[in-house]
C-alpha cells in the first residue's frame, strides 16, 4: 500500500492491504488503530483467546497471523484503549461478516470465484446516448421464500427469479439497495458497520458475485447504492475505532446526521482512502457497473444545509475520489442523489465539477408528484409545475427517479399518490408513466410500481404480487411491460436525452385545458407525445405538427387491453394540408412516430 497516499486520502486499493487475507500457509490480518493501547486477534482459529498483534510501518498499522485460520471462520479486533478497558471490533476492512445480530468479522478470500462476463466488461458501453431504464429494488422484500423474517432468497436464488423478469418487463439495469453490512433491517443498509462486507443476509461474498455475473450475461447491468456520508454508531464497528473519533467527527454538531448515525469526517486522509477505496472494491471485486451514492447534499453543505455553507472537504472528496474512480474503470456509471442546486455535479471534475454521470431530479420528482396528487380543477393553476423542468434540465445530466423514497414512511405509494377515487388512479398512473418516459433523462423505478402497488413498501413483506390477479392490475401491469419495450426500441426517447435537438416544446401554453405537447427526437427517427391531464375528454386537439409525412400511433395508455376506453386503431395517419384533429381522453397520453416530416424543427 501507499502510506503516503493513504494518509493524504489518494488511495484507491487499501483493502489489499488492510483487512483479513488468506494465503496458502495462513492469514493475515492488519488493521489501522493508531489510538490503540493494544490490539489483539481473536477467533474461531485460536479459541478466541487474545493473540496479541504487533504495531508496523510507523507504529498506526497493527499487524498478526494465524496459521490454523481458514475460510469461513470468524475472528474480531480487541481495541485497548488508553484507559485500560477494550472493545471487541469487527474488522473496517473484512470482506464477509455474521449475520446479525452476531456481530463477527469473516474469513474470506477476495479472488474465491470466477467470473463468465468477459463479453460485458468488454463492450459495456456508455450510457449517456444510450437507454437506461433502472429497476430499484430491495433484494429481502421483492420475493421471499417464506413469511418468516429471515425468509429471503439467497444472491444465487434470486438471479434465476429476477433476471427473467427484468427482461420481460424491459428494465436494462437493476440498482440494489445498499448490500454493506447493517445490523438494523429497518435502515434498509443505509447505516452501515461492514463497508467491504455484502450482507450475510443473503448468502456470501461469492453468491453475490455470481448474481452479479448472470446478470451481466443476460444483458442486465446491475448498480449498487453507496453510502459516503455516514455510518452505524454501533460500538463494535467503527465509532471510536481505536478509543478515539477515527472516523466520525469529535464534535457532536457535525458528527451526528440527522439519522441519528455518525457523519465520517472527510477532512482525514484516512477517511478518504477507506470511503474510495471501499467505492472501488464494489466495482472492481463485484464487477457492479456504477454507484448510486447517497445523500451527496450532505458532503456538499454542512449537514445538507446551504445556510450553514460550503462543506470544502467533503467536495474535494467527492471530486477526487470520483475522478479516481473514472480513471480506474472509466465505463463505471457514478450516480448523485443530490437534492441541492449546487452547480456542476455532473461536469466532469477536471473542469471544476463534481465528477458524477448522473444527478436524481428531485425537483422534477416532487413537482409532478405534487401535480398529479392535486385535484384536476387545480391543475390550471398548477400548470407549469411540469414545463419547469425544462427551464433547468440543461445545467446538468438529470435522471428521473421514483425510488423507495417515495413510497414509504405515510408518502403513499406512486399510484396512491393520483387524485381521485380508486378507478380515477389508474389512468392518471399510466399517464405519469408515460410521460416519466418521454420526459428527456434516464429512468428509475421502485420495484411494486409497475404493478400498481398500493401498499406502502415495508421490507419485512414481499410485494403484492397477488394483485396481478386483479384485471385492473394486470393491466397496468401490461402498459408498464410494452412502455419499457418501447423506450428500449425507440432511440428517441434516449439517444439524445442532453442535447438541445432531443426535445422540442409543441404546445406548453394550454393551461385551461391541461394539454402538453412535444417532440423527442434522434438521428433517425422522431416521436411526438400528446397528454392530456385534465377529467375531460378534448375533442378538438389541434397540435402544431409539419403539413408533410405521416403518424402512427405507437402507445395510447387510453387502450382497452390496459383498462382504457379507447379501441386501438393501427391506421397510419397522412399530415397534408387540412389540420389534424385528436381526440384525447381524460389522463391519457399518446406516442406517435412522425415518418417523412420535415427534418429541421
Amino acid at each position: 500500500m501507499d502510506f503516503y497516499g493513504f494518509y493524504t486520502g489518494k488511495e484507491f486499493s487499501a483493502y489489499e492491504f488492510l483487512g483479513a487475507h488468506l494465503n496458502e500457509k495462513e492469514a493475515v490480518f492488519r488493521t489501522f488503530a493508531p489510538g490503540a493501547a493494544s490490539v489483539s486477534l481473536i477467533g474461531d482459529f485460536n479459541g478466541w483467546q487474545e493473540q496479541p498483534m504487533v504495531r508496523i510501518y510507523d507504529g498506526n498499522f497493527w499487524e498478526g497471523q494465524a496459521a490454523a485460520a481458514e475460510k469461513g471462520q470468524r475472528y474480531k479486533y480487541r481495541i485497548r484503549r488508553q484507559d485500560g478497558s477494550y472493545t471487541d471490533h469487527c474488522d473496517p476492512y473484512g470482506f464477509f461478516a455474521e449475520k446479525r445480530p452476531n456481530t463477527a468479522s469473516v474469513l474470506w478470500p477476495l479472488n474465491g470465484c470466477s467470473f463468465h462476463d468477459r463479453d460485458w466488461m468488454k463492450s459495456r458501453a456508455e450510457t449517456l446516448s444510450g437507454p437506461l431504464n433502472i429497476y430499484e429494488m430491495h433484494c429481502g422484500s421483492w420475493r421471499k421464500k417464506t413469511e418468516e423474517a429471515d425468509g429471503w432468497y439467497s444472491y444465487r436464488e434470486l438471479a434465476p427469479l429476477l433476471i427473467p423478469y427484468l427482461k420481460e418487463t424491459g428494465y436494462n439495469y437493476v440498482q440494489l439497495l445498499p448490500l454493506s453490512e447493517h445490523p438494523c433491517d429497518e435502515s434498509w443498509g443505509y447505516q452501515s458497520t461492514g463497508f467491504y462486507s455484502p450482507t450475510s443476509r443473503y448468502g456470501n461474498p461469492d453468491d453475490l458475485r455470481c448474481f452479479v455475473d448472470l446478470c451481466h450475461q443476460n444483458g442486465i447491468g446491475v448498480i449498487l447504492d453507496f453510502v459516503p456520508v455516514h455510518f452505524s454508531v454501533n460500538d463494535y464497528a467503527l465509532a471510536r475505532y481505536d478509543g478515539t473519533p477515527l472516523y466520525e467527527y469529535p464534535h457532536r454538531d457535525v458528527g451526528e446526521s440527522e439519522w441519528g448515525s455518525c457523519n465520517f469526517m472527510h477532512s482525514r486522509g484516512e477517511v478518504r482512502s477507506f470511503l474510495q477505496s471501499s467505492a472501488y472494491y464494489w466495482l472492481k471485486e463485484f464487477h457492479m457497473d456504477g454507484l448510486r451514492m447517497d445523500a451527496v447534499s450532505r458532503l456538499i453543505y454542512w449537514q445538507g444545509m446551504p445556510e450553514r455553507g460550503e462543506n470544502a472537504e467533503g467536495i474535494q472528496f467527492l471530486r477526487f475520489m470520483n475522478a479516481g474512480l473514472k480513471e480506474r474503470i472509466p465505463q463505471a456509471i457514478l450516480i448523485a442523489e443530490d437534492s441541492s442546486s449546487f452547480p456542476g455535479v455532473t461536469l466532469p471534475a477536471e473542469k471544476g465539477g463534481l465528477g458524477f454521470d448522473y444527478k436524481w431530479d428531485l425537483g422534477w420528482m416532487n413537482d409532478t408528484l405534487s401535480y398529479f396528487q392535486s385535484p384536476p380543477e387545480m391543475r390550471p393553476e398548477l400548470y407549469h409545475r411540469l414545463t419547469f423542468s425544462m427551464m433547468y434540465f440543461s445545467k446538468e445530466r438529470y435522471l428521473l427517479p421514483l425510488s423507495h423514497d417515495e413510497v414509504v414512511h405515510g408518502k403513499a405509494t406512486i399510484l396512491q399518490k393520483m387524485n381521485g377515487n380508486y378507478e380515477d388512479k389508474f389512468p392518471q398512473g399510466r399517464a405519469l408513466f408515460l410521460y416519466m418516459t418521454a420526459h428527456p433523462g434516464k429512468k428509475l423505478s421502485f420495484m411494486g410500481n409497475e404493478l400498481g402497488q398500493l401498499r406502502e413498501w415495508d421490507e419485512k413483506r414481499e410485494q403484492d404480487w397477488n394483485l396481478l390477479s386483479y384485471p385492473i392490475h394486470d393491466a397496468f401491469f401490461r402498459f408498464i411491460k410494452d412502455l419499457n419495450r418501447l423506450y428500449l426500441d425507440h432511440p428517441a426517447f434516449f439517444q439524445d436525452d442532453y442535447r438541445e435537438t432531443g426535445f422540442r416544446w409543441l404546445d406548453c401554453r394550454s393551461e385551461s385545458r391541461c394539454i402538453y405537447a412535444f417532440e423527442r427526437r434522434s438521428k433517425k427517427e422522431r416521436l411526438i407525445f400528446l397528454f392530456n391531464f385534465s377529467n375531460r375528454v378534448q375533442a378538438d386537439y389541434r397540435p402544431d405538427l409539419p403539413r408533410e409525412g405521416s403518424l402512427t400511433v405507437l402507445l395510447h395508455s387510453d387502450w382497452q387491453t390496459y383498462g382504457g376506453s379507447t379501441v386501438r386503431d393501427d391506421a397510419v395517419l397522412s399530415l397534408g394540408e387540412e389540420e389534424t384533429v385528436f381526440s384525447l381522453p381524460a389522463f391519457s397520453g399518446v406516442c406517435l412516430l412522425l415518418r417523412n416530416g420535415p427534418s429541421s424543427p
